[in-house]
């Protein structure tokens, strides 16, 4: 990829040499494709969780983050989240990116080098300044949690 001089640059380092490149499916694809970089077949079972190699790790810059979510084609055919998604890469972690995938289907899960088993979307962060208060202003909802704003 060449990049503009508008585009966020964003350093990805290659651990093992089995590692795959990030890359977007489409031009208009929101997240990069994250691909296992294990060293052979991972079964996951019904009900269990693992933590999958990427192989990567990244260097972004501060107030960018990088969000791993799932992949919705392994999501609704496999029943395969990733657990926390979405997960956070904060721009100060430089280790290996790694991903938190659950099977929630009924059926063990392979998972093969070079599978992609999540996308890596990347947003802004603000830097916000936390503000103590002794009352908030109203609002039409107000304290009203789950369920409050209607079925």
């Amino acid at each position: 990829m060449d990049p503009k001089s508008t585009d966020l640059r964003v350093g990805v380092r290659r651990l093992v040499s089995r590692a795959g490149q990030l890359t977007r499916a489409t031009s208009g694809s929101s997240g990069y494709d994250l691909a296992s970089a294990e060293d052979g077949e991972l079964i996951i079972l019904p009900g269990a969780v693992a933590l999958v190699r990427t192989g990567l790790a990244l260097e972004l810059p501060p107030g960018l983050e990088g969000q791993v979510r799932s992949r919705s084609g392994l999501a609704a055919r496999s029943g395969v989240f990733v657990l926390n998604s979405p997960g956070t890469i904060d721009s100060d972690y430089r280790g290996e990116v790694k991903v938190v995938l659950a099977n929630f289907g009924d059926a063990p899960f392979s998972v093969f080098p070079g599978d992609r088993i999540a996308q890596l979307v990347f947003m802004e962060v603000p830097n916000v300044c936390l503000v103590a208060v002794d009352e908030m202003a109203p609002t039409e909802r107000g304290a009203g949690g789950f369920g409050s704003s209607g079925s």
